[in-house]
């Protein structure tokens, strides 16, 4: 119980500095969050609303990545399993403990909402440092930088508004 509790304190903090952030003329800053062990980070002002893992209406054939559909908050979101999309997920089961939907912004004008396995907090750039050239490797057109953490902890950017347009993801028939 007091894990739970925990993770919505965790939850509630990270909703509000993501108000702040949001709003504020800050450089830009993103939601960290960890899908198969890699370090990911969405731009906040493409990020939308977090929710725990509702139950899913599966969707006959369709991608294995796209897992099914979602109620959040009255409104129906696909929901896209994103280290499978990413291809960083074999056929390992999804963490559900920690697991959480983000909801794409609605400005971005998709219904849709990425499952990850948990969430890492806030970052900004004062935090990261860009990787090394040699580190950086051809990628989608929604990949973006690639940051360490002062622990030598890899992070890889993904742009919402690409990533939300790109034919690929936007493709579900199996």
């Amino acid at each position: 119980m007091a894990k739970r509790e925990a993770l919505r304190e965790l939850q509630a903090r990270i909703a509000q500095r993501m108000q702040v952030a949001s709003t504020s003329d800050s450089p830009q800053s993103w939601l960290a969050v960890e899908c198969a062990g890699h370090g990911l980070l969405f731009p906040l002002a493409q990020a939308g609303e977090i929710f725990s893992v509702p139950p899913l209406m599966p969707v006959p054939h369709t991608q294995h990545w796209f897992i099914g559909v979602a109620n959040l908050r009255g409104g129906l979101h696909g929901v896209i399993d994103l280290a499978a999309f990413l291809g960083v997920r074999g056929d390992a089961e999804i963490p559900r403990e920690q697991a959480r939907l983000i909801a794409i912004n609605p400005a971005l004008e998709v219904n849709g909402a990425l499952l990850v396995d948990r969430l890492a907090g806030l970052r900004s750039p004062t935090q990261l440092e860009a990787a090394a050239v040699g580190e950086q490797r051809a990628a989608p057109a929604f990949v973006g930088a690639s940051w360490r953490d002062s622990d030598g902890r890899s992070w890889q950017e993904l742009d919402l508004s690409t990533l939300s347009h790109d034919e690929h993801f936007l493709r579900i028939g199996g």
